[in-house]
């Protein structure tokens, strides 16, 4: 069978599912890797010899990461599984690419006030909702205009990661400048409308169910993007929502700017929220919650972080000489 044909049945497989389209470019990208790793042969036929050394590989002479071997064999189960039909012939020989216990960066209060003084617009507002939300960055750019509760004081992120909705507040101090700014991105859309556009994308099920919502205030992305594009999926023309490089970039450049001696990035607001609140006296389930953690055992990490800085953690015996 042709590679287009199975890399074509893969795609449908995966959006029948719902996976998001950063999912579906991986995954075409691991299975297309291993096809094109034995050509003429179909995939079916490949024992677990050749499974073993194609994922092997990638940590012996690719030397990836234990998360990338993590998402290639994920992706070949669910190739082999949903557009096969069959098992994945892969045993126990695989060489497993090594994890490095490594803690978290986090920036200090005074840091994250330099950070954000270093930027401006958008960009800023996105990383102080982050840093005061703990929420990650993808999470905070599909946020939709309905997901934002002022009366409450409440964020709703929708299918984080594991595909969870959860809770997580709405900062005080964001409200303003949050409200300032949708306000700019009401004129933008009813712009948008004036000229025929204004659709947004929605997710599947709606789609067909209530297509109006697509050009509805309540589901416009809360961060747009300035430039219309064309929806990979389909084609339209609409307005996505802001690039997920454009605020990475303007941390780097704020992080450069304000001198901070730390390898730091976006995420990084994320582990700061976590471990100023662990600072703070809040106990590890409640900020389990709210940065959707499945285990208590990963939000764990955060007090290690503590220990290694000080905090409210272990402190030398040499302090109470």
């Amino acid at each position: 069978m042709p590679v287009d044909v199975l890399l074509h049945q893969l795609k449908v497989a995966l959006r029948s599912r719902r996976y998001s389209l950063r999912t579906e470019e991986a995954y075409r990208g691991w299975v297309r890797r291993l096809l094109a790793a034995h050509p003429g042969r179909h995939p079916a036929e490949l024992g677990e010899a050749e499974i073993g050394a194609f994922l092997s590989a990638l940590a012996v002479r690719g030397n990836v990461a234990a998360s990338t071997q993590n998402q290639a064999l994920s992706a070949l189960l669910f190739f082999y599984r949903n557009v096969l039909g069959v098992p994945l012939p892969v045993g126990g020989n695989v060489v497993g690419a090594k994890r490095p216990q490594k803690l978290p960066t986090v920036l200090s209060r005074e840091e994250v006030r330099a950070l954000l003084g270093c930027m401006e617009g958008t960009c800023r507002l996105v990383a102080t909702l982050l840093y005061g939300t703990g929420m990650r960055l993808l999470e905070a750019l599909r946020l939709r205009v309905k997901d934002v509760d002022f009366a409450l004081n409440l964020i709703v992120v929708r299918e984080g990661k594991g595909q969870k909705d959860r809770r997580t507040m709405l900062p005080a101090a964001l409200k303003e400048p949050l409200q300032l700014h949708l306000r700019r991105v009401r004129a933008l859309h009813d712009r948008d409308l004036a000229e025929g556009l204004g659709a947004v994308w929605l997710p599947n099920a709606l789609a067909r169910k209530s297509p109006e919502a697509a050009t509805s205030w309540a589901w416009q992305y809360v961060f747009p993007a300035a430039a219309r594009s064309r929806d990979p999926r389909g084609g339209a023309l609409r307005r996505h929502h802001l690039d997920e490089s454009t605020v990475q970039r303007a941390v780097r450049a704020a992080l450069a700017e304000s001198g901070i001696p730390k390898r730091a990035s976006c995420h990084t607001l994320r582990h700061s929220f976590a471990t100023h609140l662990l600072e703070a006296g809040y106990d590890i389930r409640t900020i389990q919650e709210l940065l959707g953690h499945k285990d208590v055992a990963t939000t764990m990490i955060y007090t290690h972080v503590l220990n290694a800085h000080g905090g409210r953690g272990v402190k030398s015996p040499l302090d109470g000489l």
